[in-house]
């Protein structure tokens, strides 16, 4: 069964599904990603998706139990677009001394979402 694995899919529950889509959408669609019925196409095979729960609290209670990572090409370009949304930064942009980015804003309610980017030719 080798390569039977042909894409993930990631759900982000709440109470306004709505507003998390809409903030999701702001962050990511300017940078490429695009919106495909009711859910976020953030790569080949990689969504977001976005639910309606009453059995969640109205903000994470652990955020740092999961992330939403999207890799990204140029981190420096996603640094300036989420800086013109006013996001909160958990992580500004750092480079980890061998070639990798990364930087984490929170969401509308708390969850992680980390922007990477991979050295070149990685």
């Amino acid at each position: 069964m080798a390569e039977n694995v042909s894409g993930l899919g990631v759900i982000i529950a709440g109470r306004d599904p709505e507003a998390l889509a809409a903030w999701y959408r702001s962050a990511l669609e300017p940078l490429g990603a695009r919106w495909e019925e009711h859910m976020l196409v953030v790569g080949p095979g990689a969504v977001i998706g976005f639910d309606q729960r009453d059995d969640v609290a109205d903000r994470a209670a652990e955020p740092g139990r999961h992330l939403v990572n999207v890799s990204v090409r140029d981190i420096r370009a996603v640094e300036r677009h989420l800086n013109t949304l006013e996001v909160e930064w958990v992580r500004p942009v750092e480079d980890d001394g061998s070639g990798w980015f990364f930087a984490t804003v929170l969401d509308p309610v708390g969850n992680y979402l980390q922007f990477i980017q991979v050295p070149e030719g990685g």
